[in-house]
């Protein structure tokens, strides 16, 4: 009987702890900064600062995401990319990302690419949700590259929708970069090797979560890499090019988050 007691009072007090630690996993805000220096980074774009962003999954961190929004502008971006996942297929709430969108966009340039939950979407839902992304002044990048230019030179921004996600169309949108320093936004980060074959210098993306539970400096599981994933978070280099992976933001399938808060993202490109 009193063994019972004992059990119901540890209950009573570790059941609201962990319920505490997981709301603070999950909710306290970080930043991660990066270097990616290069030969091909031109003057004009030594020391320019991009923040990168992905799978948000209809998160709010406070209302209408201002403690997020206020942390990238703090940062001064040159640019924010957005690596996919900004909704969750399962409980989707567009207008959460639409609003991010709309504020983000007056931050910096902002350039989205989709992940496997907008792919979810039927087409026409999908077309629709494009259309709106784009109307918040955000550029959404599909199967697309633009040119970035400060003075007379250049770099090119690439984006690949995951649902496009193949050799042949990363080939095909990368065919004419020329020498030019090449970003790629693509939701899925185990392609890194690939990435860099078809000639990317610097990937953005996100879709492990960070591994969701963290032990001991090791990931614990991640979409497609199963249990101990390799990819999940920081930078990742394949001869002179690099992945750098966000731990995202959000939660889907599985809800919380241990020793694994949300991350933003912050790359400063240097010149060699």
């Amino acid at each position: 009987m009193r063994r019972s007691k004992i059990m119901l009072a540890l209950s009573a007090v570790a059941i609201p702890a962990a319920a505490v630690y997981f709301s603070y996993e999950n909710n306290r805000l970080t930043i991660s900064d990066y270097v990616f220096e290069s030969k091909k980074v031109p003057e004009s774009f030594d020391g320019f600062r991009i923040v990168h962003i992905s799978d948000l999954h209809n998160k709010s961190f406070g209302e209408n995401n201002a403690r997020l929004l206020e942390l990238i502008e703090a940062r001064n971006p040159d640019i924010i990319v957005i690596s996919g996942d900004l909704v969750d297929s399962r409980h989707t709430d567009k207008e959460v990302a639409l609003d991010f969108l709309r504020v983000a966009s007056k931050i910096a340039p902002t350039f989205y690419t989709t992940g496997n939950h907008e792919g979810r979407f039927p087409e026409d839902e999908m077309r629709e949700f494009l259309k709106d992304a784009e109307g918040t002044g955000a550029v959404v990048l599909t199967h697309d590259t633009v040119t970035l230019t400060i003075g007379d030179e250049k770099i090119n921004l690439c984006g690949l929708a995951d649902s496009l996600l193949s050799k042949g169309n990363l080939m095909r949108l990368m065919e004419n970069t020329g020498d030019a320093l090449t970003l790629l936004i693509s939701h899925r980060p185990q392609y890194g090797k690939l990435y860099a074959k078809c000639g990317a210098d610097l990937t953005f993306s996100g879709h492990a979560h960070g591994g969701q539970m963290r032990i001991g400096g090791f990931s614990l599981i991640s979409p497609d890499q199963g249990f101990f994933p390799k990819y999940t978070e920081g930078i990742h280099y394949f001869g002179e090019s690099a992945t750098v992976i966000s731990r995202g933001l959000g939660n889907s399938l599985i809800p919380v988050r241990i020793n694994n808060p949300p991350e933003v993202v912050v790359v400063e490109l240097k010149r060699a």
